[in-house]
């Protein structure tokens, strides 16, 4: 689809190095990195490797092939002048497919094989199926496409999210609502470690406001099998859906809603694919509502935004720009800028001290971290498709 983009990108990763003593001070003399005396996995003299594991198959593929293409629109650039102290960043890419036992093997595999960190994974239930993995290996999982709490609260000394969570796409949600005058709330959601996530956000948000759900519907994660769903809400006539779910069961759920001649306000969360729940629907996403944690990618005012469509498409050679690969060019700068900030002698401890006292400007979209609060970003809002498929804020 991209230019420099495979549908797997393998990187042998060369064994670990001691470079001690006279082979240091060389180094030192030319200019060049100090490497610890037991150089970190992933780390060399030239290279430094990430490893990522998303859908790039599968019913949810357009995610992991926007988060992936945007990353690296942003490290192609980085590498172009000379990578982060010397190194450049090289990314493995692996397909689980969205499953999250397919994300639990790669995650191995990534770690074994000798990544420096994770990046960019996508999902919730992929995220969660990898976190006690590289939890145990004492890895960095940084950027992950997902606003679930359970990789929030408690807080993981190896997770670095980027995006707002989840309970704040769906507190906003239920707030827009509830101003419009709309309080006969149902939720549409897969039932898995996502839908799930996104649930307990919608029930925190109600209940804040003294209301309820009034129906609730699911599907099958990677299915468009809604016949169930729809017969459970649209009798109920209610005055809007959350939908937490992927964009082609969710484009599914509302055509056959429509069918129904049941016509809420449908809204979702940003992990549903802006672009790709567009496509899918054509004009009958029409007044369709997304949250999102990105600015709008068409704000040329914003630094990043411009930033972002100067570098993309001199990557793809396109413009077709979206919500998700500017999450994925937006993370990758953030990683970068960590990576930039521990220094040449670079270690996953070091990375993990330098993120955890970290506040970075992207470009009008701030991201800051703590020991005690790896969120990295609130921002959330709210926009609209419109008949012709583009977006409203």
């Amino acid at each position: 689809m991209y230019r420099g983009i495979q549908q797997e990108e393998v990187v042998k990763i060369l064994s670990r190095q001691c470079l001690m003593g006279a082979w240091g001070l060389v180094f030192a003399m030319l200019g060049g990195p100090i490497l610890p005396s037991h150089a970190e996995d992933g780390v060399t003299p030239k290279r430094i490797v990430i490893g990522q594991s998303a859908a790039f198959s599968g019913p949810a593929s357009e995610l992991g092939t926007e988060m992936r293409s945007g990353a690296l629109a942003y490290f192609e650039d980085i590498n172009k002048q000379g990578g982060v102290h010397g190194r450049r960043i090289a990314l493995t890419a692996i397909d689980d497919g969205y499953e999250p036992e397919r994300a639990a093997a790669n995650t191995r595999k990534l770690i074994k094989d000798g990544a420096f960190l994770l990046f960019g994974y996508v999902g919730t239930p992929t995220s969660n199926a990898s976190k006690p993995i590289f939890t145990e290996a004492q890895v960095p999982f940084v950027g992950p496409f997902t606003g679930a709490e359970s990789l929030r609260s408690p807080v993981n000394r190896y997770v670095f999210n980027v995006r707002a969570s989840y309970y704040a796409e769906t507190d906003k949600i239920v707030e827009q609502l509830v101003n419009l005058g709309l309080t006969k709330i149902a939720v549409f959601y897969q039932n898995d470690d996502y839908g799930r996530a996104g649930l307990a956000g919608v029930e925190r948000a109600v209940k804040k406001r003294n209301l309820g759900i009034s129906v609730m519907g699911t599907v099958e994660r990677n299915t468009i099998d809604v016949a169930a769903a729809v017969k459970a809400i649209a009798p109920t006539e209610p005055q809007a859906v959350v939908m937490i779910s992927a964009y082609k069961s969710c484009a599914a759920f509302i055509r056959e809603m429509k069918k129904a001649k049941s016509n809420p306000q449908f809204i979702n969360v940003s992990f549903v694919g802006s672009r790709a729940l567009a496509n899918e629907l054509g004009e009958t996403g029409r007044g369709v509502g997304i949250t999102q944690v990105v600015p709008f990618p068409w704000n040329v005012g914003m630094p990043v935004v411009k930033e972002y469509q100067r570098l993309f498409s001199a990557f793809s050679g396109k413009s077709e720009f979206s919500f998700t690969s500017l999450e994925g060019f937006i993370a990758a700068k953030v990683l970068v800028e960590g990576l930039r900030r521990t220094g040449p002698n670079l270690t996953r401890e070091r990375f993990i001290a330098t993120m955890e006292n970290f506040s970075f400007d992207t470009g009008g979209f701030a991201v800051s971290y703590t020991p005690d609060d790896h969120s990295g970003s609130h921002f959330v809002e709210l926009t609209v498709i419109t008949k012709e498929g583009k977006f409203l804020r």
